[in-house]
């Protein structure tokens, strides 16, 4: 206050000097013209000092007494308002030692034992104090529950002057209790879109008699109303096997618990093993409106029906979550769309004049047979046509020699930056035994390209490639090596295969069908008839998976050293860090289901920072469903997956977790 005062009577010092010397000026003048003056002149110039000094003292009495007045006033109102607060207030040390409590503070938490709760808060403060006060920063803001009832702690911390350790910290608890209900209240009122569908109803009900039909549809229609009755939904069946699903997501846990009952339940319609009867259902909360949550949940739909049907999606905060799939998938038995992506696909090489095709990293034979296959699609067009692979890959190398005596190839087996360098915008690219985008060979060629279709036979993953023109995946096929067989045979032109191509595609196909005994349906085998036609050397074709005594021992090693888990499943890892890896686990993983109540195996090995798992199954189990929650993907008895940043043990453990995961999903 003093500091205060001073200040403002410097300031008025200041300005009587500088009047005192204009005047002072003045009366110097004044007596120079008039000499008779000077007298006079110095008495009034005494006056008015003298009459200065006494108003200044007494302005700087009033200005002291002022300010002074101002001061109390203000700290008798800042007082009161602490004592006052509205609030609970609490003054403490950041050690935990409680300096003062405001009556609110005491009444408030009269019934609580709030000291349990002020030690815990004052932990977490004194362990942020010196960071906050570093940053400049020294709002604090917390949530607390205490007696059923959530507080938001708002505060600031008060330096010492004394220490430089011991601060004070005020707090403020705001009773936030209905304001956190009302924002439960509107996140639960919110909208959820679900999407159900029959899957293949019109050729399931094609093998029905005319009389059984309605009560068919009858005993659908009253599972799927009793289920969606459970959550007060509003249920609309926009089609004979279409339905519009609205709910609140105050419901959405209860159907995630659920685990999707009606996919089991609609199982159970009972057509005396004539037809079976499966549910695709796709649910999600994602969007401001409800035509956008409609639009995620198609997306949603999309998957599912990729992926096989049979299974549930939820979409929600980006991510998608599965349930059921556990059925195998079934073949279809027309091929209307066989024919008309062909046509699409035909139409698409024709618009453009550069025809890329690519696989997966780390190619199969599958793989290399479908790129084999739309390279002469696309040559029998006119088109300049290039395969972007990687030549080095050990499973290739018998291969790789026959095709080395093909001169046309030459030129043709490029490396993707071959590939980026010569892309333009009238190229094309076509993606075959992958669709997802982190699994291609390069994932810059697919950003850079306008026109892109995919190829496959895996079932669909949520990060697959959105920005297709043309999709054809068709998770009932052996591989895409068959699919790639039918597109050729229903183009309009008449595409005559090489043997090296022909022979390409039927590895393929022998390769993911383990010798026509796994996932192998009437059109597998009129795909390879078509290529045996075309002149098939399978004698050729087996060489090309001969192992030499090197690569059957390791195989022989891994196997011997299986674990079985859970009864029936066996878990093995391959020790040696070689090239060729995850070749080697994928063949030791069918060779441990050749053994005796051997339902499903698993065999793992490293190569550089990532860790392969080839997964297998008779068909008991669901091999892809569990490798799916590592990130992998696949059909029910063949998967795999590539796990980054974990040793073999951790990730042999976490494996072992997914299993136990797997089997409790199955029993609840």
């Amino acid at each position: 206050m003093q500091r205060t005062s001073g200040k403002v009577f410097d300031t008025l010092v200041s300005r009587t000097k500088i009047y005192l010397v204009i005047i002072f000026i003045l009366l110097v003048y004044i007596s120079i013209k008039n000499t008779y003056m000077i007298v006079p002149s110095i008495g009034i110039f005494v006056a008015i000092v003298l009459y200065s000094y006494y108003a200044n003292n007494k302005r700087r009495s009033e200005i002291s007494e002022s300010l002074q007045d101002l001061t109390l006033t203000v700290d008798t109102a800042a007082k009161t308002s602490l004592i006052n607060s509205p609030f609970p207030l609490i003054i403490l040390q950041t050690d935990g030692n409680v300096i003062w409590r405001s009556a609110r503070f005491t009444s408030e938490f009269a019934n609580v034992d709030i000291n349990t709760y002020i030690k815990e808060l004052s932990i977490d403060i004194k362990d942020e104090i010196e960071k906050r006060l570093e940053n400049n920063n020294q709002d604090i803001i917390r949530s607390i529950e205490i007696d059923n009832r959530t507080y938001r702690v708002v505060g600031r911390y008060v330096k010492s002057k004394k220490s430089k350790t011991e601060h004070k910290v005020i707090l403020y608890f705001i009773d936030d209790t209905e304001n956190i209900k009302l924002q439960k209240e509107y996140k639960d009122s919110k909208t959820c879109v679900g999407i159900i569908m029959v899957d293949n109803y019109e050729e399931t009900m094609q093998r029905l008699e005319s009389e059984e039909k309605p009560q068919v549809i009858a005993e659908i229609d009253k599972y799927i109303y009793e289920w969606t009755d459970s959550t007060n939904g509003v249920l609309i069946k926009t089609e004979k096997d279409r339905y519009i699903y609205f709910f609140e997501q105050r419901y959405l846990d209860s159907v995630k618990e659920d685990k999707f009952s009606i996919l089991d339940k609609i199982k159970e319609i009972d057509m005396k093993e004539k037809v079976q009867f499966t549910l695709s259902i796709a649910v999600s909360n994602e969007g401001r409106t409800d035509k956008e949550k409609y639009k995620s949940a198609q997306t949603a739909m999309d998957i599912v029906l990729g992926r096989g049907g049979d299974q549930a999606v939820i979409r929600e905060n980006e991510i998608y979550k599965f349930f059921g799939g556990r059925a195998q998938e079934v073949e279809k038995r027309t091929k209307v769309k066989a024919r008309v992506v062909a046509q699409g696909l035909e139409n698409l090489i024709k618009e453009s004049k550069k025809v890329m095709i690519m696989g997966h990293s780390n190619p199969d034979m599958d793989c290399v047979g479908a790129s084999l296959g739309i390279y002469r699609l696309a040559k029998t067009l006119d088109r300049n046509a290039y395969i972007v692979m990687d030549q080095k890959t050990p499973a290739l190398e018998a291969f790789r020699k026959s095709i080395e005596k093909e001169e046309e190839y030459e030129d043709v087996i490029i490396n993707k930056e071959v590939a980026l360098e010569n892309v333009d915008e009238d190229t094309i690219l076509v993606i075959v035994d992958t669709h997802k985008m982190n699994y291609v060979e390069s994932s810059e060629l697919v950003d850079k390209v306008e026109k892109v279709v995919v190829i496959d036979h895996h079932r669909r993953s949520a990060d697959f490639i959105e920005k297709a023109t043309l999709i054809f995946q068709e998770v009932y096929a052996s591989s895409a090596a068959e699919l790639v067989t039918e597109l050729i045979q229903y183009v309009e032109e008449k595409v005559e295969l090489k043997t090296i191509e022909a022979e390409s595609l039927y590895a393929g196909i022998m390769m993911d069908t383990k010798n026509f005994t796994f996932k192998t349906g009437v059109r597998t085998f009129e795909a390879a008839a078509y290529l045996r036609k075309c002149g098939v050397d399978i004698i050729h074709v087996k060489k090309w998976f001969q192992s030499d005594l090197e690569s059957f021992n390791k195989i022989a090693e891994i196997v011997g050293k299986a674990e079985v888990v859970n009864g029936s499943i066996a878990i093995s890892i391959c020790e040696e860090k070689t090239k060729d890896v995850n070749v080697i686990c994928a063949k030791a993983a069918d060779e441990l289901l050749t053994i005796g109540e051997i339902t499903a195996s698993f065999v793992m090995g490293q190569l550089g920072d990532k860790v392969y798992i080839s997964g297998r199954s008779i068909g008991d189990i669901n091999v892809q469903v569990i490798l799916e929650k590592l990130g992998g993907g696949g059909h029910i008895t063949l998967a795999g997956a590539q796990v980054e940043g974990m040793t073999l043990e951790e990730t042999k453990q976490e494996l072992m977790n997914r299993i136990n995961e797997y089997f409790s999903e199955i029993e609840n």
